[in-house]
């Protein structure tokens, strides 16, 4: 009885760990839906104010939640140089958003999330999400998680980078970088929709 007590518990802290309980009052933003919060003002690691309508591109948008310290990003961050990349040929904006406002004065803080960039060589967007109002705006709920948005600023495809956060080398399926060159060049994107895993996202309650 005593075990099984005990499963319960590590399944409950578990579940609490990876954010896969739902939220109902903010829910993840569907397939064709506008982005929220285009002029809402979010401080960049270099200092100025940027928002969304500043960042987006041509042929649209990448919001990438993100951190310092999660386990599950630091495995998938040597995947977003190529998305950097990617995004400036494809003319696509991109962003990397911080939203652990619960630990914005330890590990997220801005100091931190500047050393963090430097040390990684992030070449786009790093800001920071006052009191997770972003995070809480899209319905994301994990670091790292995808909304990819199209010329029109409606959502094209969000959820994990790709199959395989342990080896960039083993990945059999390039969710996000498919849902790029298929955006750019006007074809349907399928998957459009994946499994965000990651570390919960530290908001704060509103």
């Amino acid at each position: 009885m005593k075990s099984l007590r005990l499963s319960g518990i590590l399944l409950f802290a578990m579940v609490l760990l990876f954010g896969f309980i739902t939220d109902e009052k903010h829910p993840l933003l569907e397939i064709g839906q506008d982005a929220p919060l285009l002029d809402y003002k979010m401080k960049n690691i270099s200092g100025e104010d940027v928002t969304l309508n500043q960042i987006k591109e041509e042929n649209g948008l990448l919001v990438i939640f993100s951190c310092n310290t999660c386990p599950f990003v630091l495995k998938w961050e040597d995947r977003y140089p190529i998305l950097a990349s990617q995004c400036r040929t494809g003319k696509i904006g991109m962003i990397a958003v911080n939203s652990n406002e619960a630990k914005r004065d330890g590990d997220d803080s801005m100091e931190k999330m500047k050393a963090h960039a430097t040390e990684k060589g992030y070449d786009f967007f790093y800001t920071v999400d006052v009191k997770s109002k972003l995070a809480y705006a899209f319905g994301a709920k994990h670091t790292p998680e995808i909304f990819l948005f199209d010329k029109d600023l409606k959502l094209t495809y969000t959820g994990a980078i790709d199959d395989n956060l342990k080896k960039a080398a083993d990945v059999k399926n390039h969710y996000l970088e498919d849902a790029i060159k298929n955006q750019i060049n006007g074809k349907p994107i399928n998957p459009n929709k994946t499994k965000a895993i990651g570390c919960s996202i530290k908001k704060v309650k509103t």
